[in-house]
């Protein structure tokens, strides 16, 4: 068959039309159920985005759902945790995480049936906790800070939005989840205590905005402004005057009382940019997004969540935060 060469400028011109047809669309963001990722409905109540410059349409999902609409192209950003993003690039859905959320403080849980006080006392004792995610993470954790391991218990497989009700059947003997599901659990098991929590060890869950690569290089100055409309959502929070107002917003998202919200607010540290710069310089350990994304690596190849270790450099892109 004979091939049909363009010419260089009408490529040339074709590219820039393709660029600007990007630059037509709004940016599709996902967004789910967790603290420093609700907080982007304060913005979208206000209007800060048009009010900035930007084209932005947030869509709600449940946290899974929104990782497979970002993984089949349908979103330009998603919002997930720094080993979910692995997770997701590794399967095939390259992203870069361009800005740190929050770290979990509380919010993620142990939490054992009466009797139960300790991670010692989980010696030999089922504990229902979804494998391979960032819960198991956790678990794992605590474990090894207790002198036990893995092999000290026996794992029941068990998804993280169902674990309130597996824990209160008495098929386990603890559960591990997040909020809203580990106050769930906590309210449905009279007795019930949380042993251990990402309080205990902080920066082992850092909750990110992943954005395409693609995405990211054809409209730069497009995140750059979300970045800057999201350090607007932070000071509002945190500002004595409107943190009534946000935690108010954030709970109407979610349908509970803005009482109920403010204790999973509570559990989520939310980042100001002098700390998520702190966070996103490179080191070792939990530290840093760079260290603690290397020990979910570790983690997701121990147990087989993917077989090739993941380059973390290439899913950390600092520099628009650093740019504010």
């Amino acid at each position: 068959m004979k091939k049909t060469f363009l010419p260089a400028a009408l490529v040339s011109v074709l590219a820039l039309l393709s660029l600007r047809s990007v630059a037509a669309e709004p940016l599709k963001i996902g967004y789910s159920d967790w603290p420093g990722w609700v907080a982007w409905e304060i913005a979208v109540e206000k209007d800060w985005f048009s009010e900035a410059g930007v084209d932005v349409e947030f869509e709600w999902f449940d946290y899974v759902a929104s990782m497979d609409a970002f993984a089949a192209g349908q979103l330009d950003a998603v919002t997930m945790t720094n080993g979910d993003a692995l997770v997701t690039g590794a399967t095939g859905a390259q992203n870069v995480m361009i800005l740190i959320n929050d770290y979990s403080a509380g919010n993620d849980k142990v939490v054992a049936l009466p009797g139960i006080e300790s991670v010692q006392d989980l010696k030999g004792k089922k504990v229902g906790v979804e494998i391979g995610f960032v819960g198991h993470l956790l678990l794992l954790n605590a474990l090894e800070k207790a002198g036990l391991s893995e092999a000290d218990v026996e794992l029941v497989n068990v998804p993280t939005n169902e674990t309130p009700q597996v824990l209160a059947s008495g098929e386990v003997d603890a559960i591990v989840a997040w909020q809203p599901n580990s106050g769930q659990a906590l309210s449905m098991v009279a007795g019930s205590n949380a042993i251990y929590t990402s309080a205990d060890e902080p920066g082992l869950i850092y909750d990110v905005l992943a954005v395409n690569p693609s995405s990211l290089q054809a409209r730069r100055d497009d995140w750059k402004t979300i970045l800057q409309v999201w350090y607007k959502i932070v000071d509002y929070i945190n500002d004595p005057a409107t943190h009534d107002d946000a935690i108010s917003i954030m709970a109407s998202r979610v349908g509970l009382s803005p009482d109920e919200y403010a204790l999973f607010v509570d559990g989520t540290h939310i980042l100001s940019l002098d700390e998520a710069k702190a966070f996103a310089a490179k080191g070792d350990g939990f530290g840093s997004l760079y260290g603690s994304s290397q020990i979910a690596d570790d983690f997701n190849l121990a147990n087989q969540v993917y077989d090739t270790a993941q380059d973390i450099d290439a899913y950390i892109d600092t520099s628009l935060m650093n740019e504010l």
